[in-house]
């Protein structure tokens, strides 16, 4: 068993000309590959060991990221199940001239522990939800989980 904190993981990125579009704004793909980064970071720290992507939920994107802009991904591990985890991923923009925060994003992503000799899964350490946040991501994940599970 292990705790939230134990395995979250805040990834810091400078958005710079090769990121971005031809509009100045941070390309969607980058975005998605940083947060995707994060997520495993936090998951494998988690399970020590290697966990790869298996889903990613719906991801909106509320507010443009600029050239210029710095990128905070913060990655915390919501739930486990038998060989699945769910990691969630904040992403806030800082204005590098003003210090302004703001939130841009919120994405859901599920791992698989694999075994990296058979490459089969395995089963991933509990997760101890111990705050009132965690304790609410605990249990929204857990809903997430069955509405992904009637999709498939």
């Amino acid at each position: 068993m292990k705790s939230v904190k134990e395995s979250q993981v805040e990834m810091v990125e400078l958005v710079l000309p090769n990121d971005t579009n031809v509009l100045g704004n941070l390309s969607g793909g980058r975005l998605m590959h940083w947060i995707d980064i994060a997520a495993a970071l936090s998951a494998s720290r988690h399970c020590n060991n290697i966990t790869v992507t298996a889903a990613v939920d719906k991801l909106t994107f509320h507010r443009s990221i600029k050239i210029g802009n710095i990128v905070r991904l913060k990655a915390s591990v919501n739930r486990t199940f038998n060989t699945s985890l769910e990691v969630g991923v904040r992403v806030e923009i800082e204005d590098i001239k003003t210090g302004e925060i703001f939130h841009s994003n919120s994405a859901y992503l599920t791992f698989v522990n694999i075994d990296p000799i058979s490459n089969r899964p395995i089963p991933v350490p509990q997760i101890i939800p111990e705050t009132e946040i965690e304790k609410k991501r605990y249990e929204d994940a857990l809903r997430r989980r069955e509405q992904r599970l009637k999709q498939d």
